[in-house]
């Protein structure tokens, strides 16, 4: 028996022996020697606001040998102070130390800016770093650089319950307030230059009887739900002018969102809207370049349609989730208009109103999803503030205008009997396929001149761009 239980007693002594060695074995580590390779030697993290974070960028760090290494330092040459954040292996940090990489294997670095520009009395700058990996001769670098622009930021007060300022927009149907979170402007932020951005948080509300004037070249971005909110007996007026480079656009006025990265370029619904609500006066918008809102611009009319509640001209509005131009009882002079796609209609003329449209293009070729909306729809009909009700369409005449998209009817006209509907179409180009009940529907009747007037129906525009 006791040979028996020395055996089993050196028996398990070997095993134990032997499964230690190779723990042990695992975690042996050589020492890096400068032979890392990197996805990007390189990481560009685009523009970025200042004081505001950036997007997350990540690269991959490989060990392409056949020995497991170890990393005996990785941080940013700019040190703890540095603008940039880093997060390696799951791990967050500027400095790490004697990280492994097995062999044939890699690890993921990914980084981060957040950096304010206002110290070195910039508008625009240059911000550069490198994460280090590892020391003296064997040290390789990945290079960082972010564009940092300086913005003016208009944003809601924190109140001291903790919540943040909002503003009053309308009743809905049981009659109760309907508040959104946003401020008023002061009378120091009633004009936007060119000078900076301005970066908008919440709904920023023009008071009633003031005026927000926004100067060519300006660029105005809005964080997500955000826009701006004309109140009544208020206005705004936007001057973008025309280079003298017709290919330059500088001086035109830029709307989109406040994400700046390749990515977001053309990701509609990414702020709310311009709101021109009942009672504003006057609005007036010349040379604005509009894109990636919810509702582009909407335009509530007055009871009462003695001027034109906005007249725009030399205007680009596009790439809305729902609509591009949402007119309501208004009267709506437009002129050389460009309004593109948009998840659902591009141009709604909604509950009657009075509109002209002179030299426009409304082309819906809609590619984020599938569309129930044309690119024109117009009615006398809809949700008021009474709830349902109808309206007077005194006119919707469009001029020498292309009405275009990708379905195969992109003009909607909609109405009560029990009030007006008057439309004309001149000189333009309209697609329309005509269909079932269509075919002897008096409203779609082009041989009409009463309401169409040399149109040419479903023939190629021809867009250069």
């Amino acid at each position: 028996m006791g040979k028996i239980n020395q055996l089993r007693y050196t028996s398990m002594l070997f095993i134990l022996v032997a499964t230690c060695g190779s723990c042990r074995k695992d975690f042996e580590y050589g020492l890096s020697t400068g032979n890392l390779q990197f996805s990007r030697d390189t990481v560009y993290l685009d523009t970025v606001f200042s004081t505001i974070g950036s997007s997350t960028y990540g690269f991959k760090v490989y060990n392409r040998g056949n020995k497991d290494i170890q990393v005996p330092i990785i941080k940013l040459a700019k040190g703890p102070n540095s603008g940039y954040r880093l997060n390696v292996d799951g791990v967050p940090g500027k400095e790490f130390r004697d990280l492994p990489i097995l062999a044939k294997d890699s690890i993921y670095v990914f980084v981060e800016i957040t950096f304010d520009v206002s110290a070195f009395g910039e508008n625009e700058f240059l911000y550069t770093d490198a994460i280090e990996f590892d020391t003296g001769d064997n040290r390789q670098d990945v290079q960082l650089v972010t564009l940092v622009r300086d913005a003016v930021f208009l944003f809601p007060r924190r109140l001291s319950n903790g919540f943040k300022e909002t503003l009053p927009i309308g009743v809905d149907g049981l009659g109760n307030e309907i508040r959104v979170e946003g401020f008023e402007l002061n009378d120091g932020q009633l004009t936007f230059t060119g000078e900076k951005p301005y970066v908008i948080y919440g709904y920023a509300a023009v008071p009633e009887g003031k005026e927000l004037v926004i100067n060519a070249g300006a660029r105005v971005h809005f964080h997500k739900d955000s826009g701006i909110f004309v109140m009544e007996k208020a206005s705004l007026k936007i001057n973008g002018e025309l280079s003298a480079d017709p290919k330059v656009l500088e001086k035109e006025v830029l709307f989109e969102g406040d994400r700046l990265e390749p990515g977001f370029d053309d990701v509609p619904g990414q702020w709310g809207g311009i709101w021109l609500s009942s009672g504003s006066a006057d609005n007036q918008i010349s040379y604005l370049s509009l894109k990636n809102a919810t509702v582009g611009l909407l335009v509530e009319g007055a009871q009462i349609l003695e001027s034109p509640t906005l007249s725009i001209k030399n205007a680009r509005i596009y790439n809305s989730s729902i609509t591009n131009l949402w007119a309501r009882s208004a009267m709506v002079r437009g002129e050389n208009l460009v309004l593109g796609g948009a998840g659902n209609t591009s141009l709604y003329c909604n509950l009657g109103g009075d509109y002209r449209f002179l030299h426009c293009t409304i082309a819906n070729y809609w590619r984020n999803g599938f569309r129930t909306g044309p690119a024109v729809r117009i009615d006398n009909y809809g949700n008021g503030a009474n709830g349902s009700e109808a309206k007077d369409l005194i006119q919707a005449n469009f001029v020498n205008c292309i009405i275009d998209g990708n379905r195969s009817q992109e003009l909607f006209l909609d109405r009560t009997d029990s009030h007006q509907f008057n439309f004309n179409f001149m000189n333009s180009l309209i697609k329309f396929q005509v269909s079932g009940l269509l075919q002897t529907d008096p409203r779609y009747d082009f041989g009409n001149n009463s309401f169409y007037s040399t149109v040419f129906i479903n023939q190629n525009p021809d867009f250069f761009d």
